[in-house]
């Protein structure tokens, strides 16, 4: 009983020991784990929804972005090469009769090759160099290789379907027929190479080759215009009048003391005199206030006046030289009468001399 004693506690104390034990092992292992669960939770669900979820594995399978380079044959896209391609027949074309009577080719007839094939041909050449040469030429005056590749190819095209039309103008009023299928391949030719380069935009699978260009800024002569303002006509010049004379000063010269009432003597003034009449000017006051300058704003200012010539006369400067002329067909402003001569004023500012001034009609 005493070892039963004995053995009951050790092993009670053994087993809740190793009972106890084995719950805080469990639950240190579901503490432990529920954190990763709650991670891996958060890292799979969102609260948004499931649509949310993305799978790392499923980028491989992203949908290509629509400004992805397009494919291509080597360095050019599939655009370029069909247009090398029609220009290529269009070129040996060339080199065959356009007429049924003898050998005439467009590149015997003076400068119709420049037009119809030359340019064309330059048009591809700048086409090929910009793929082969990233930093050749970009632009042919204000227009781009593209924009330059449409207007080669629109004209060349005009120009052989002007032919076409004149052999049929020819045919139905009676005449024979003159030329060969030379124009006929021609013209289709060029009028793919105006679907290649003008309509190409417009086209699925051709207008990939213009997405996704960088955008880089125009050249000044391929921007918008600029807004013309009017320019700004001289104004009429108004006709003279008599400017009003400032009122005059009260002067005081060497040795001279003005009368009373016209001056301060002794710091009294008029106003400090009360009523007492002020004594009229004295005939020194006159000759000295009369000074030259006071008797040239005294003169009469003279009145302008619109004269016609009935005829065409000159106006000269100072130094004799005709600046313009005065004719019957428009009145002239003169702006002083010197008797003999006029002082004329024109539209634009400048003033001259009429020297003869005999028939002139005064307005």
């Amino acid at each position: 009983m005493t070892e039963e004693q004995h053995n009951d506690p050790i092993s009670d104390a053994t087993g809740q020991t190793a009972s106890s034990g084995i719950p805080d092992a469990a639950a240190s292992a579901d503490a432990a784990a529920a954190p990763a669960d709650a991670a891996g939770a958060d890292a799979f669900v969102d609260p948004a929804g499931a649509d949310a979820f993305v799978d790392p594995a499923a980028d491989d399978a992203a949908p290509v972005a629509d400004d992805a380079a397009p494919y291509g044959v080597g360095p050019f896209s599939l655009r370029e090469v069909i247009l090398g391609g029609v220009w290529l027949v269009a070129f040996v074309v060339s080199f065959f009769s356009t007429s049924t009577f003898g050998f005439s080719s467009v590149w015997g007839r003076g400068i119709d090759w420049v037009l119809t094939i030359g340019v064309p041909t330059v048009a591809v050449f700048l086409i090929v160099l910009r793929r082969l040469s990233p930093s050749g030429i970009r632009r042919v005056g204000s227009l781009g290789i593209d924009q330059f590749a449409s207007v080669s190819f629109s004209v060349a095209a005009v120009l052989w379907l002007g032919q076409v039309w004149a052999q049929l103008g020819v045919t139905i009023a009676g005449g024979p027929w003159v030329t060969s299928w030379v124009i006929w391949v021609e013209t289709v030719l060029m009028l793919a190479g105006v679907v290649l380069t003008v309509f190409a935009p417009l086209i699925p699978g051709l207008a990939e080759d213009f997405q996704g260009r960088p955008e880089v800024v125009a050249r000044p002569s391929a921007r918008s215009v600029r807004p013309v303002a009017a320019r700004p006509r001289p104004a009429p010049p108004a006709a003279y009048a008599p400017q009003a004379q400032p009122p005059a000063q009260a002067q005081t010269y060497d040795g001279y003391v003005p009368a009373e009432g016209y001056g301060s003597v002794g710091g009294a003034t008029g106003a400090d005199q009360g009523a007492a009449p002020i004594a009229g000017p004295t005939d020194q006051t006159r000759s000295l206030s009369q000074t030259p300058d006071t008797q040239a704003h005294a003169q009469p200012v003279q009145q302008a006046f619109w004269a016609l010539s009935p005829e065409e006369r000159d106006v000269i400067d100072e130094n004799g030289a005709p600046i313009f002329r005065i004719g019957p067909t428009a009145w002239a402003l003169v702006i002083e009468d010197r008797g003999t001569s006029f002082v004329i004023r024109h539209e634009d500012g400048r003033v001259g001399l009429l020297t003869d001034v005999s028939g002139v009609t005064r307005g």
